[in-house]
């Protein structure tokens, strides 16, 4: 970023409203990410010299708008022009090397050192709703002000892109932006999101992939993915014990686990078994979350389509022979809205925050903000001479 001379208030100015004007997929200012050229004074205003990521930046058009609205906030309205232009490959590896500092080059970046809370999120089998949860959660922490994540390792039923609103009318999800080695996120709800559903031609194509190749893709996904400086990192992973619960369990050793159940006896069976395999590969389960607890009616009466009591059984029988007992933390009703927001892209936190599974929800993310990212007890890398 050119240095403006003090005397010129003008351009100091406009320096410091671009300050506040973010990269939408790396979400840290422009001018942090050297992203402004020239900031020039005109004989009626500046114009402002923008140098984006790659060609074809999909964020294009919503930075231009941004900077000129800054710039606009200090010479008037009309007075600001923006020129775009690309980053040369040397400004590219200098913008990589920036972002990737401190980080480890091929690593996992959320290791037991990381101040980011991993929560894998499973279930027993398919069909319990986990997605929308997952996602649901990931809205309700990144409202409080958290900044948040979701991979999606569904590799063969991917729908987060979809729960989030991020496909368009053919089905097909946003595809990331790649600077040279590097894949930033798409962002909906101020949620960082990836999923393999980005990356197929066909959104309606079945991903046939064995062990290996899913084991290669959370790995990517985990670290080529610029993900920042996150305070959560969800994981919606697939039905069952398979080979990607596994892969999660030996990547991410120190995550958390959420096992989602229904209330019915015969799902939370299965469910017991996913949150057992998880600590088989040492991850601590951290809760339950019951869903399809009930239909409320109108009388007041609650219409139990699936049963009752499975949440708080899979909870029971996983917190056998622990000092510490694993909590039911929430039972999220049968909702109309939570089903019509998934299907809207439009999620029940954010379309109706008064629903009683967007409160039950929200409940979770209560207590998962609360938990504290903390520096004591962990080493600092900093010797003393």
């Amino acid at each position: 970023m050119p240095q403006a001379d003090a005397a010129d208030s003008v351009t100091v100015r406009v320096l410091r409203a671009l300050d506040g004007v973010l990269d939408p997929e790396i979400r840290r200012p422009v001018t942090e990410l050297d992203m402004i050229g020239d900031v020039t004074e005109t004989g009626d205003g500046v114009h402002v010299a923008v140098k984006l990521t790659i060609v074809g930046c999909p964020a294009a058009d919503r930075i231009e708008r941004d900077v000129r609205t800054a710039a606009e906030s200090v010479v008037g309205d009309g007075n600001a022009g923006v020129t775009l232009s690309v980053m040369t490959p040397d400004e590219r590896r200098a913008l990589t090397e920036k972002l990737q500092a401190g980080r480890p080059k091929r690593g996992i970046p959320f290791d037991a050192d990381s101040l980011t809370r991993v929560y894998a999120v499973t279930s027993g089998k398919g069909g319990v709703g986990k997605s929308t949860v997952t996602a649901n959660l990931a809205v309700a922490l990144a409202r409080r002000g958290l900044a948040v994540g979701v991979l999606d390792a569904d590799v063969h039923g991917f729908s987060i892109p979809g729960v989030l609103g991020m496909v368009d009318e053919s089905g097909r999800a946003p595809r990331p932006t790649r600077v040279d080695e590097m894949i930033l996120p798409p962002v909906a709800h101020d949620v960082k999101v990836v999923s393999i559903g980005m990356f197929v031609d066909d959104p309606q194509a079945a991903v046939a992939w064995r062990g290996p190749m899913l084991h290669r893709t959370i790995q990517q996904f985990l670290t080529d993915v610029y993900w920042g400086d996150l305070d959560v990192l969800l994981l919606d992973l697939p039905p069952g014990t398979g080979d990607v619960a596994i892969s999660v369990g030996q990547l991410l050793p120190h995550a958390d686990v959420l096992v989602v159940t229904t209330p019915q006896p015969a799902a939370a069976d299965v469910a017991e078994r996913s949150g057992t395999v998880a600590r088989q590969t040492g991850q601590h389960v951290f809760g339950v979350i019951e869903n399809m607890a009930g239909l409320p009616q109108p009388d007041g009466s609650v219409l139990r389509l699936f049963g009752e009591g499975g949440g708080e059984e899979v909870a029971a029988r996983l917190s056998r022979g622990r000092d510490e007992p694993v909590p039911l933390l929430a039972s999220v009703p049968l909702s109309i809205a939570l089903r019509e927001g998934g299907d809207a892209g439009l999620p029940v936190v954010v379309a109706d925050p008064d629903d009683a599974a967007a409160r039950a929800i929200d409940d979770v993310a209560a207590a998962l903000a609360s938990r504290p990212r903390s520096l004591q007890g962990r080493p600092l890398g900093v010797r003393v001479r």
